[in-house]
Order: structure tokens, then C-alpha cells, then sequence
């Protein structure tokens, strides 16, 4: 399918249903969990639009590093954008360039589409009245409880996490959070301020947790449930990240 990268058969299976839903409806959210290929999904399904001779193909992303990554994945799918039928750009290079775009798109791809309940991107679809629009997300829902209906018309979903567990496609895991009742919590259910999304706000979040305290309690969280294992610790920002990598450093 894809000429270099051979994909997996679910997610052939997933590409299938989206042109079925695409018959019926303009906008579709696909969700996958993370780690089973989304941006390959994403790719698969840009080179075989302009195979099929559609035209140019804008792919929005939320960060700058998620482009580069895109902009990898689809070169390996044989796209280098050097002829302009795909562009890759933040979401917010586009609202503030909105007149250096070149020519409006046939296909509107939105990766990690659980953010497109902002205003930069729901204004896509006003300005793209003649596009298709595919949004891909790991999380088809929001802390807000806002669906995405407004935006998306029909939502096609893979396999659980379980069901890619149990078939061998994602390694077993456990998961550890911060306690019910815990310090950790009580200061965040004091937050009152949400994203548009209805997420937390990341200045906010990180303002109460990126602390030394914060920091050595989830050291000792580590070494309890995960010493000696792989694992991945979750961060609410860059800077929280390092600090958290620099104490576990300190520790060896």
C-alpha cells in the first residue's frame, strides 16, 4: 500500500472503514491507542488520496515537533512535499499565516484530534467548506465532557487496548497515578481554570507539581512499583520532564 512500509492488517482494516464512512459522511475521527501506528494510518491514507488524484492535502498538528515527526513518516511514504500537494504545519503557524497557504486543500488531516475543540482549529472547517477532514486521536473525548459531533460526523475505532494486548500487538503494562486523597490531588482539584478542551491548563499544572517535593514523592513512587523495570513517567511539561530526569540522575 504504501510502496516501502507495509502495514498491519488492522491497520488495513481501519483504513477500509474510513472510505466507507467517508461515502456517507465529509469529517471522520479514527481512534487508536497510542502505539499502534497512527501516523502511518495517517500517511497510508494521504499517499492513496493523491494517488487517486486528489489534490493538496494540509496535515495540522499541535506542535512543531509532531510535524517534523510527520514530515518523516511521510517522506518514508515516498511525499517530500516538494510539490506543494502536501503541507505539514502547526496549527498555530496556520492561524497566523493564514494567507500563506498556497492553494486551499482537498483534505484536511488533523492529528491528535482531541485538541480540534479549540477555536484555531474548528475556524478549518469554515474555511475549507469543500474539503474532507480526517482527525486522528488516541482520546476521542474531553475533561469538559464536549463531544466532538459538531466537528466530526461519524467515528471509527480499532481494537481496545486489551484486544491489542491480548493479540500481541502492545505490551502488557501496569499503570500507576496519583492517589485518591492525596496531597497531589487535593491541589489539583483546586484548579478552577480548564483549556478550551477542558483539560487542565499546563502553566497551571505545572506550577503545582514541577516542585521538589512533588518531584521526590514520585522518586519513591518509582522505586516502589518499577525498580528495576522499563517504564515511562509522565510529565505535565518539558521543563517539568527534565527537572524530574535530573533528580533521578542524582539518584543514579
Amino acid at each position: 500500500m504504501s510502496g516501502t512500509i507495509r502495514l498491519h492488517d488492522y491497520q488495513i482494516d481501519i483504513i477500509r472503514r474510513l472510505h466507507e464512512e467517508w461515502r456517507s459522511y465529509r469529517s471522520v475521527m479514527v481512534q487508536m491507542p497510542t502505539g499502534t501506528g497512527k501516523t502511518h494510518v495517517l500517511a497510508a491514507v494521504v499517499k492513496e488520496f493523491l494517488d487517486g488524484g486528489g489534490g493538496c492535502v494540509w496535515i495540522v498538528a499541535h506542535r512543531r515537533e509532531l510535524v517534523a515527526q510527520i514530515e518523516d513518516t511521510a517522506a518514508r511514504f515516498g511525499m517530500d512535499g516538494a510539490d506543494g500537494r502536501v503541507r505539514v504545519m502547526s496549527v498555530q503557524w496556520l492561524a497566523r499565516h493564514r494567507e500563506d497557504t498556497g492553494e486551499e486543500p482537498e483534505l484536511v488531516v488533523i492529528d491528535e484530534a482531541h485538541h480540534a475543540l479549540a477555536e484555531t482549529y474548528r475556524a478549518l472547517w469554515d474555511r475549507c467548506p469543500g474539503a474532507k477532514f480526517l482527525g486522528l486521536t488516541a482520546t476521542p473525548c474531553r475533561m469538559g465532557h464536549e463531544g466532538f459531533m459538531g466537528l466530526f460526523d461519524a467515528l471509527v475505532r480499532s481494537w481496545t487496548v486489551a484486544e491489542f494486548i491480548e493479540k500481541g500487538r502492545l505490551s502488557a503494562f501496569d499503570y500507576m497515578s496519583i492517589r485518591a486523597g492525596s496531597s497531589e490531588q487535593r491541589l489539583i482539584d483546586s484548579l478552577e481554570k480548564r483549556g478550551a478542551n477542558g483539560d487542565y491548563q499546563t502553566r497551571e499544572m505545572d506550577a503545582l507539581l514541577n516542585r521538589r517535593p512533588s518531584i521526590e514523592r514520585l522518586y519513591r513512587s518509582v522505586r516502589r512499583f518499577a525498580d528495576g523495570r522499563k517504564g515511562i513517567v509522565y510529565a505535565v511539561s518539558i521543563d517539568h520532564a527534565r527537572r524530574i530526569a535530573e533528580y533521578y540522575c542524582e539518584k543514579g
